[in-house]
C-alpha cells in the first residue's frame, strides 16, 4: 500500500531541471455590458492587468508548488517585457540561474482578454524560429553548468514550438542525462515530436498524437496501445502517457496499458492542465514510483487546475487530500 505522506514529503527533496519555452501569461480583465457600434464585437471595460509566468515557467511553478526545487532553463528577449518576466521569478521564488538573454528574439507574451470569467480574445506576441547556432551553444553551456553544479533528479522538457528546444539542444541534454542516469520527461509539440529519442517518459496529448503518427487513433486501449508502440519504435522511450482531455490519461509501459478516467469536475479553464500533469509525472519518475499510481495522481492534479480561471499551479495539500480519498490510504 502506498504511503502518500512519504511520497509528498519525498517530493520536497527533489531537484528538477526544467528546460523549454517560457512566456508571460498576461490577463487583461474587465467587464462587458454593450456591443460596439463600430463592429459586432463586445466592448470590454478595462479593470486590471495581471502578469503570470507561463509555458515552461508554469511547469517550474507546479514543481515548486509540489515541494521540489526547479531550475528553469530558457531563452527570453531583451525588450520591454524582459523586466516583467525577470521580476516575476523572485516574486514566485524561482531562480534566474538558467535564463539566457537573446538579442535575436522577443520575450513571448500571451495576452488574454477576460470578462465575466470568460476568455474573449487572445493575442500572442512571439518569435518561433529556432535558436541560432551561437545562441544554441551559449544556452547549452548554461544548461551544462547547472547539470555539473546541482544534483538534478529529473530533467523535464516543456516544448511549445517557440524555438528553444532545437534537435541539438534536445539530443545533447538527453545524452548528458543518460551518462548520469538522470530520467527525462517531455511534454512535446508538433515540430520536434519525434526528436526526443531515448527520453524516459513521453507525454503528448491526443491531438498531437493524431497529428504526428500515420495511424487512426481512437480513445480505446487497443488503438492507443498501437499508437504508443509506434512512438516507442521511434523513440525507445520507457513510458508513454497520453492525455485524453475529459476522458483522462492513457499509460503504456511496454508491458501493460491502461486508461485512467478523469474525475468529475466543474471546469472553468483548461489552460495549464498539461503543465501540471507533466510536473507530477516527472516527480513520480524521479522517485521511481509505480507509474499507474503516478498517472492517477497527475490526472487529479490536472483536473484540479481546470477548476480555476487562468494558468495556475497545483495546490499540494488539496491534491494529497483528493489522492488519499480516492485511494483510501493513510
Amino acid at each position: 500500500m502506498i504511503n502518500s505522506s512519504k511520497i509528498f514529503e519525498d517530493f520536497n527533496q527533489l531537484q528538477v531541471l526544467v528546460v523549454g519555452d517560457v512566456m508571460i501569461d498576461r490577463y487583461l480583465r474587465g467587464s462587458v455590458d454593450r456591443i460596439s457600434p463600430e463592429a459586432p464585437v463586445p466592448v470590454v471595460k478595462f479593470h486590471s492587468t495581471d502578469n503570470r509566468l507561463g509555458g515552461a515557467a508554469n511547469v517550474a511553478l507546479n514543481i515548486k508548488a509540489l515541494g521540489a526545487t526547479p531550475y528553469l532553463c530558457s531563452v527570453i528577449g531583451q525588450d520591454e517585457n524582459t523586466a516583467v518576466f525577470m521580476d516575476l521569478l523572485p516574486k514566485n521564488d524561482l531562480s534566474d540561474l538558467g535564463i539566457h538573454f537573446s538579442k535575436e528574439r522577443m520575450t513571448t507574451v500571451k495576452t488574454r482578454v477576460i470578462a465575466q470569467s470568460q476568455q474573449m480574445l487572445r493575442v500572442d506576441r512571439e518569435d518561433n524560429f529556432a535558436l541560432s547556432a551561437n545562441e544554441e551553444a551559449d544556452f547549452l553551456r548554461l544548461v551544462q553548468g547547472i547539470l555539473t553544479t546541482k544534483k538534478i533528479d529529473v530533467i523535464l522538457f516543456q516544448d511549445y514550438n517557440k524555438g528553444v528546444l532545437t534537435p541539438k539542444v534536445i539530443q545533447t541534454i538527453i545524452q548528458i542525462a543518460q551518462q548520469h542516469n538522470i530520467p527525462t520527461a517531455v511534454d512535446p509539440k508538433n515540430q520536434n515530436f519525434l526528436a526526443y529519442k531515448n527520453v524516459t517518459l513521453f507525454k503528448p496529448n491526443l491531438k498531437e498524437v493524431r497529428q504526428n503518427i500515420p495511424l487512426e487513433v481512437h480513445t480505446n486501449v487497443s488503438s492507443l496501445t498501437e499508437a504508443a508502440n509506434y512512438i516507442h519504435r521511434h523513440l525507445e522511450n520507457k513510458y508513454t502517457l497520453i492525455t485524453l482531455s475529459e476522458k483522462g490519461l492513457f499509460l503504456h509501459d511496454q508491458e501493460k496499458a491502461t486508461i485512467i478516467p478523469t474525475q468529475a469536475r466543474n471546469i472553468a479553464d483548461v489552460c495549464g492542465a498539461g503543465d501540471t500533469v507533466i510536473s507530477v509525472a516527472a516527480l513520480g519518475l524521479a522517485l521511481s514510483l509505480d507509474m499507474k499510481e503516478v498517472s492517477f495522481l497527475a490526472n487529479l492534479a490536472g483536473g484540479q487546475v481546470c477548476e480555476r480561471v487562468g494558468v495556475v499551479p497545483v495546490h499540494k495539500a488539496q491534491l494529497k487530500k483528493e489522492f488519499d480519498r480516492h485511494f483510501q490510504i493513510n
